[in-house]
């Protein structure tokens, strides 16, 4: 399952903005180098999946962030980020409704200790502490985002259709 989310989100796209750019189009890949992030934010923001990143800041947080402010309008982002998640990984699985959605919603409340006064006084804000801050975020709850229900009933499929295992 790992290898197929690496070659999605890694090879396929790389793959995709290098035949965009053959053509002429300046098209860059949405993905910059995740594992180089020393924050969370930096690695939500800056580095994963760009092209989500800049449709969530044009169409919901450039009309919200004045009257609600940047924080909870992130949080928001990451809540609508979660239910997108659970619909694409959730409902094709029929099981593990609102896990994806819990993930993420761990990763505003990461993202909010990170900018919060604490996250300074900690030092996770960059450097090593910032990296491995971001690691434990991403990484530890994942299987929220790839639960069971998603891995025996359309990874483990898939896997047998394609002859992988």
């Amino acid at each position: 399952m790992l290898g197929i989310v690496l070659l999605l989100h890694f090879g396929t796209f790389k793959l995709l903005a290098l035949f965009w750019q053959t053509l002429g189009i300046d098209a860059k890949p949405i993905m910059n180098s995740p594992l180089r992030s020393t924050s969370l934010g930096e690695f939500w923001g800056k580095r994963w999946n760009l092209g989500f990143r800049q449709l969530a800041y044009d169409l919901i947080f450039t009309r919200l962030h004045k009257r609600l402010g940047g924080g909870t309008t992130a949080f928001l982002v990451f809540v609508l980020s979660g239910l997108i998640h659970d619909l694409v990984i959730s409902v094709p699985s029929r099981g593990g409704y609102g896990l994806p959605t819990i993930y993420f919603v761990v990763q505003g409340i990461g993202s909010a200790v990170e900018r919060s006064a604490f996250g300074k006084w900690l030092g996770i804000r960059h450097g090593i502490r910032g990296w491995l801050f971001m690691m434990v975020f991403t990484s530890g709850p994942a299987f929220w985002l790839f639960h069971p229900w998603f891995v025996h009933r359309v990874i483990l499929p898939f896997m047998e259709a394609i002859h992988a295992l």
